[in-house]
């Protein structure tokens, strides 16, 4: 399928105070107190489709049931995207018309249900963007459903109570609003994109998703490779791992991910990067839902942001971890901005999904641990 999304896609933006306390927190047990040694679960496939307009690449995936509604009919893709955390879901098509405004969502009371789906008098807005100059925001109200993504018959799950932004509205800076479902998006990482008044926040819904007995809650996806892209969009089954196993965690080079008092443990590790042959720490994200283009902040660049020409080296090693990861500029893959953060207003620097054509990624939600590995 196609459809015109902006060039620059959905790095949720927080203001990120650099605490270095990690919080400790209450666990269940990975193994039960039994003599019986039960039979380890199967890991579940989840595909994606991959998709390439010549311009920019995207990967996504569908939901195919919300509330008591299958919605197999509707071109309700989602962007997959390792930069935000949470379902974000257009209500039109979902619930009545007649209940959605340009102001919000209208009911009586604290809470009401339609179609299956239980709406909080709960609102919040999200922002998006890579930078000031790219922030789109999106405003909904805390929503509890069942909720099927992916394919239904071949690499699709279902989780039976998923909190949710349910939104009526998208816009720009500018005011403008976007096309119905333009922004709805499964945000995988264990960060929360919102945190509602009442204490209530969503988070990835691969983090409710239960892998079975002596997996961990998280996932894995290796290196997406090229030969699947396509302009109409290729599904590939199996690009997303969900359940992990020791052997999986050991061959992964592991970050320890710091929590921020709700936001939750966003996916951003410092990093030590040379372009150019200039070397500084940065904070960094890895996300799928940027392309085409990387951002890099440096501190001491110049008030306006600059593309690195052509030809332009590029290197990075997380610092811990000791991870690297290199690639070199062109006109047409590997595009990469460098932005002053106090020009840019984000001091998170940006590795697009190019990264991921050619590594492995991971999130163990069970200790908080992001993984990285070459392929």
């Amino acid at each position: 399928m196609t459809r015109a999304y902006p060039l620059k896609l959905f790095l949720r933006i927080s203001v990120v105070l650099l605490l270095f306390v990690l919080a400790s927190c209450s666990k269940d047990s990975k193994k039960s107190n039994t003599n019986i040694t039960p039979t380890q679960a199967t890991p579940t496939k989840f595909g994606l489709y991959e998709a390439d307009s010549s311009i920019y690449k995207l990967v996504y995936t569908f939901v195919t049931k919300i509330g008591t509604q299958d919605v197999t009919s509707a071109d309700y893709d989602l962007l997959f995207d390792t930069g935000s955390g949470g379902l974000v879901f257009d209500a039109h098509g979902i619930i009545p018309s007649s209940m959605i405004t340009s102001n919000g969502i209208t009911f009586s009371g604290d809470s009401t249900v339609v179609n299956g789906i239980t709406i909080y008098n709960q609102k919040a807005t999200i922002s998006y963007g890579d930078d000031t100059n790219t922030t789109a925001n999106v405003y909904g109200y805390l929503a509890y459903a069942p909720v099927t993504l992916g394919e239904a018959n071949n690499g699709g799950i279902t989780i039976k109570r998923l909190p949710f932004l349910l939104y009526y509205k998208a816009a720009d800076t500018k005011g403008n609003v976007y096309a119905d479902h333009e922004f709805d998006v499964l945000g995988v990482s264990s960060e929360y994109d919102t945190t509602f008044p009442n204490n209530a926040y969503i988070t990835s819904p691969f983090a409710y998703f239960d892998p079975g007995e002596g997996l961990l809650k998280g996932f894995k996806m290796d290196a997406l490779g090229t030969n699947n892209f396509s302009l109409n969009g290729t599904y590939v089954p199996g690009a997303v791992t969900l359940g992990l196993t020791s052997s999986d965690l050991s061959s992964y080079t592991m970050h320890q991910l710091t929590y921020y008092p709700g936001d939750g443990y966003a996916p951003i590790i410092p990093v030590s990067l040379t372009y150019n042959g200039k070397t500084f720490t940065t904070n960094t994200i890895f996300d799928t839902g940027t392309e085409p283009y990387s951002y890099i902040q440096d501190p001491t660049a110049g008030s306006s942001a600059v593309l690195l020409p052509a030809n332009t080296p590029v290197s990075l090693t997380t610092t811990p971890g000791g991870f690297t990861y290199s690639y070199a500029t062109s006109a047409a893959d590997n595009i990469t901005y460098v932005e002053n953060p106090a020009q840019s207003g984000s001091n998170v620097t940006v590795m697009s999904l190019e990264f991921f054509l050619n590594n492995g990624f991971m999130l163990d939600y069970y200790d908080h641990k992001l993984g990285l590995k070459n392929n």
